[in-house]
């Protein structure tokens, strides 16, 4: 079971990573009702998916050889993206 202890652990560990995104409330919305938006396509590469990578890549050794990923989408260019910025090498496969 993922913890708050184990969100607040990743949040530390991608501070320096991911960019913090506003919230913003749409007060008028057509659902009759506010809605709260999380501007994640502000994020590097467009989605919150860099995020993750980086946790990913920072919380546990990463091989000399490298990581994988497989993805038609924001999954691969996020651990693209990541693996870039910290220096380890990445095929990614679409």
């Amino acid at each position: 079971m993922i913890t708050m202890d184990d969100i607040r652990s990743a949040a530390n560990r991608i501070e320096d990573w991911a960019l913090v995104t506003p919230v913003i409330s749409v007060d008028r919305s057509a659902f009759g009702h506010p809605v709260i938006l999380k501007l994640e396509h502000l994020q590097h590469t467009g989605s919150f998916k860099p995020r993750g990578a980086f946790n990913c890549l920072l919380s546990q050794p990463v091989p000399p050889a490298g990581v994988i990923a497989a993805s038609g989408g924001n999954h691969g260019l996020a651990v693209a993206y990541a693996a870039r910025a910290l220096g380890v090498a990445a095929e990614v496969y679409v």
